[in-house]
């Protein structure tokens, strides 16, 4: 057999060489296999958290008059529960109601749920009413006054025509009123203890308005005279006879001093 020439054997060695060399680099650079796949528990994502709750709330109008009443409306979202105080309570996610506060109140709305509390306020201001005014002592002393010069007209039984001595005595009620602009009065109208109450009342009802009457026509002004009828209700002499009787039936004028009121 003849044998390759060196030269040749020499680039065949060289050849084998590289074939080893490159099939060696192939299994050094084979890709190991991927690891077992993690289960699906450790792959997923964590839950996101519960969002905290959010709330509005407003009252309208935001200042009130002592005994008026004001519109509270609220919202909320991410709530399972509303709690509104002081005085409303649990309520929906939202809505409105009517509230009418004594005194100026905070209002707080608490919104609660899977992701915490929320808490929201409106304040409503009551504004209260100005106390009455107190007579000056010059007033009181006024009234005290007058409330002595004025006289009572008296009455017939079961009549509410002016006698003259009853004319008398609103025609010096008359001078006293005119001399006194500022005062305004209330003709009461009053019976004995005869008769019925109902009967009464409007028996008193004629008497006040016969003498109301007699002062306009002396030139006493109809806006500061007003009626009002007691019946036998408010005697001044309590005992069963007629001179005691004839001292209830009368016409009586309580005064006030001060601007006219309405």
């Amino acid at each position: 057999m003849k044998r390759p020439a060196p030269g040749r054997f020499r680039t065949l060695a060289r050849f084998a060489a590289c074939v080893l060399v490159v099939l060696a680099g192939d299994a050094c650079h084979k890709r190991a296999p991927a690891p077992a796949a993690a289960s699906a528990a450790s792959t997923e994502a964590p839950p996101a958290p519960p969002k905290a709750p959010t709330c509005t709330l407003t009252a309208e109008p935001a200042t009130v008059d002592q005994g008026h009443s004001v519109v509270l409306s609220w919202t909320s979202q991410d709530a399972t529960s509303v709690d509104i105080e002081p005085g409303v309570g649990k309520q929906l996610a939202k809505g409105s109601t009517s509230v009418t506060p004594k005194e100026s109140t905070t209002y707080v709305l608490t919104a609660s749920g899977p992701g915490g509390d929320a808490t929201c306020t409106s304040r409503v201001t009551v504004a209260m009413p100005p106390p009455p005014p107190t007579p000056s002592v010059k007033e009181e002393n006024l009234e005290t006054n007058l409330a002595d010069e004025l006289r009572d007209a008296y009455f017939d039984y079961d009549k509410a025509d002016l006698r003259p001595d009853a004319e008398q005595a609103l025609t010096a009620d008359a001078a006293v009123l005119k001399a006194h602009p500022d005062i305004r009065v209330t003709v009461e109208g009053h019976c004995d203890e005869r008769g019925s109450e109902e009967y009464n009342l409007g028996l008193g009802d004629r008497r006040a308005t016969a003498a109301q009457n007699f002062l306009e026509s002396l030139g006493v002004s109809a806006d500061r005279l007003r009626t009002v009828s007691y019946g036998k209700s408010r005697p001044v002499c309590t005992e069963s006879t007629e001179e005691c009787w004839q001292k209830n039936r009368r016409a009586h004028l309580s005064i006030k001093s001060g601007p006219q009121q309405p």
